[in-house]
């Protein structure tokens, strides 16, 4: 059967991920302790206790959601899962989706990771950004209200049919979010983050990334690896290191994301990692394509049967 798997995004991430393999699986072990080597603490600690709530800041929650993600792959693999023959993953779980194709080393990717959330987060200090969720309303009507209001408010994520998340300053998403409702949105919501991802506001973050990723080798993919921002597919390091850049203050077409991994003959989706977030937006995008979440070893047995 022909398999793409799909790694999810910060916002995915619960205290005790992953604690099933870890307890049933050595490789997924394993790819823990390679983690926290080379990171320099003890990731494990982080994901099962959750010390000052390190688990929801930025630079603590991207390298564990992206462990998990790499170390559940490892062990379906380990499991005699067939390998995917394309890959994506939703904003961070795209660097999950480009290790396990090959295309950066895991300890290089971990090290990514911590500084991208670093440089989000001093891109915007917490609490002077905003995200919110609008359900019900199309990316045109919702582009209307953004540009009708004073500061930063973008769409960020398109995830779903009518469901789509903004960014921005907090001050600019607040004052959306009324209009939003007026406009026909059924709700209109802020999410609980610290960053607003995947907006303008993050081009400064971006700069920085971009100096570090040129010091990263990167490989062409062994595996097809879809891409945020454009929904198709990269060939070379240069082209990968720049929709990487890029795709820090672009919109995740998810959507598009999907129907690009279906128009590959694709029989079913397989979200590997934390959570089932990236499950339920399948669904909603194409009820015809069957997707199954990784999050325990029994899920991995009924992936097998």
């Amino acid at each position: 059967m022909s398999r793409a798997f799909i790694f999810p995004g910060q916002g995915s991430q619960t205290v005790s991920m992953g604690n099933d393999f870890f307890e049933n699986s050595s490789v997924f072990k394993q790819t823990i302790s390679e983690a926290s080597e080379a990171l320099g603490y003890d990731l494990w600690d982080i994901i099962v206790n959750n010390p000052e709530d390190k688990l929801n800041q930025t630079e603590y929650t991207q390298p564990a959601l992206l462990a998990v993600s790499v170390a559940t792959y490892r062990a379906a693999l380990d499991a005699a899962i067939e390998a995917p023959s394309v890959v994506a993953g939703h904003s961070l779980g795209e660097y999950s989706a480009l290790v396990v194709a090959g295309a950066i080393d895991f300890s290089d990717a971990l090290k990514l990771v911590r500084a991208r959330g670093q440089f989000m987060q001093q891109a915007v200090p917490s609490g002077e950004g905003a995200m919110a969720a609008v359900l019900g309303l199309d990316q045109e009507a919702i582009q209307q209200v953004c540009d009708s209001v004073e500061g930063v408010v973008e769409a960020a994520n398109l995830n779903a049919p009518g469901q789509i998340v903004v960014a921005g300053s907090k001050d600019a998403v607040q004052a959306a979010l009324p209009l939003l409702k007026e406009a026909g949105a059924k709700r209109a919501l802020e999410l609980p983050v610290s960053v607003p991802s995947h907006c303008s506001l993050m081009k400064p973050a971006a700069e920085k990334l971009s100096e570090l990723l040129a010091s990263i080798e990167i490989k062409s993919p062994s595996i097809p690896v879809v891409h945020n921002v454009t929904a198709k597919t990269a060939e070379t390091p240069e082209e990968i290191r720049s929709l990487l850049v890029e795709q820090l203050y672009s919109p995740v077409r998810w959507v598009e994301c999907v129907e690009a991994l279906k128009a590959r003959s694709i029989e079913s989706l397989v979200e590997c990692g934390s959570g089932k977030v990236l499950t339920g937006l399948a669904k909603r995008i194409d009820r015809s394509l069957p997707c199954v979440a990784l999050n325990s070893s029994s899920e991995l047995n009924e992936l097998k049967g």
